[in-house]
């Protein structure tokens, strides 16, 4: 898939040009917040936000979001919030002054808020098994996005955002991921460095996100399965992807922009120990190899269990030294170089001061194939683990297996909070999408 955004159709505007060539002058406002071309020439664009998904990273995003515009010198407000719950939903008024017209609920809601007036950013935070028709929906509307990884939880899921990614490129829209260390200052430094040759040439990576205790869960709550699964979303693949997924990606984005390519195998394995007879699906282990198409592996271990050990971390070896992308680099045995450049501003809120200043200046600005390719990787990962098998790249991009409705991939808005169904968690021999693939109904 090519990043590169090919020119827009429409040579930019000034603003002098476009009063003086169109008739109705009285749109010009509407306009300017609608067109990419045109927002960059207003001399203090506003940036009206709304945000899909507004629970604690959702929240938080958007805090980083009003912060970054001032750093940028942008005007900006969160016009309209959505959210599947009423009482998530309030959180818009509550924390950012939403008027409760705007704060609006149900699945449909997400197309409520993007049909507001004048909306131009949209960030993305609801359960990550939404993201791909999120997406989709924000990129037809031509507004630029800030979305939370993962991006999917399948192979259907994933082809969705490489399309979506493209036609963000061919209207020249600007797209950001919270892969929030792509935007921290001494990770670029550590790995301009290492692709610079300072620790030689890789040879090995290895990516960590074990934690020292067990996964939130926030127990069965609703009346319908859909519903209960929603409110405790972290606990069901369709909805997170499984922890390799939803929070792992983030140390195996990291090796993967390093190598600036993505792994083309994988197999592991893993279970489901702690979380016991609690409801979901998820396991609560995982311990996988990856191997790019130079030969380099990447060894990758997350774990949501209690443990007296933990450590979220990335470490990369090279025929020279080793490094450590977080920030330090040691070369033939010398002491290790600690890297900590000047003035670092907070990487959740850089990534989107990245975002507002791509969009006001028009410069190249789209994580999107990114970000997938890193959630790919771990829903191989994954895929390997629960299967037993060694399972390729094309394998998994191609797969048509769909872990949530169907609805979900067409048309999201029109789903309901009616009957699901809930995997057993997977075993492996038993479990595996491309030779036995699981029952699951549609709704």
């Amino acid at each position: 898939m090519n990043e590169q955004r090919s020119q827009p159709n429409h040579p930019a505007l000034t603003r002098r040009d476009f009063l003086k060539h169109t008739s109705l002058a009285a749109a010009t406002a509407a306009a300017a917040v609608s067109f990419p071309h045109v927002l960059r020439a207003q001399a203090k664009p506003t940036l009206n936000a709304v945000i899909i998904g507004i629970g604690g990273r959702g929240g938080g995003a958007g805090g980083d979001f009003l912060e970054a515009a001032k750093i940028a010198g942008v005007e900006a407000r969160i016009v309209a919030v959505a959210d599947l719950f009423p009482e998530q939903a309030r959180r818009g008024n509550e924390h950012f002054g939403v008027p409760m017209e705007k704060c609006f609920s149900g699945f449909d809601a997400y197309i409520k808020a993007l049909e507001q007036p004048g909306v131009n950013y949209a960030i993305l935070a609801a359960p990550p098994g939404f993201r791909p028709t999120h997406f989709k929906a924000c990129i037809e509307r031509g507004v630029h996005v800030f979305m939370e990884k993962p991006v999917a939880v399948d192979g259907p899921g994933c082809r969705l955002m490489y399309a979506a990614g493209e036609e963000a490129a061919r209207k020249g829209l600007k797209v950001a991921a919270g892969t929030q260390r792509r935007h921290d200052a001494a990770y670029n430094e550590t790995i301009k460095r290492i692709w610079d040759g300072v620790i030689g040439d890789v040879t090995a990576l290895r990516a960590y996100w074990v934690n020292g205790g067990p996964i939130w869960h926030r127990g069965d709550h609703g009346e319908t399965d859909i519903e209960r699964q929603i409110r405790n979303w972290y606990h069901y693949i369709w909805l997170c992807g499984d922890h390799i997924v939803e929070q792992h990606v983030h140390n195996i984005d990291v090796c993967n922009w390093i190598m600036k390519d993505h792994p083309v195998r994988a197999w592991g394995m893993g279970a489901r120990q702690q979380l016991g007879d609690k409801s979901g699906e998820i396991w609560d282990n995982f311990a996988v190899e990856f191997e790019y198409g130079n030969g380099v592996r990447m060894h990758s271990y997350c774990g949501q269990i209690k443990r007296s050990w933990s450590s979220v971390s990335e470490a990369v070896v090279g025929t020279k030294g080793t490094a450590n992308p977080a920030g330090s680099i040691q070369v033939n045995g010398d002491r290790r170089v600690r890297i900590r450049p000047e003035n670092a501003r907070n990487p959740y809120v850089q990534e989107h001061v990245d975002l507002i200043q791509a969009i006001i200046n028009d410069t190249e600005l789209n994580e999107t194939k990114n970000v997938t390719d890193s959630t790919l990787t771990a829903i191989m990962g994954r895929e390997a683990a629960y299967s037993g098998g060694l399972v390729q790249w094309d394998d998994i991009l191609k797969s048509e297996f769909k872990y949530g409705p169907d609805l979900m991939y067409e048309d999201s808005s029109k789903m309901t909070f009616g009957p699901w169904r809930t995997l057993k968690p997977p075993m492996p021999g038993i479990h595996d999408i491309f030779k036995k693939p699981p029952s699951v109904p549609t709704v």
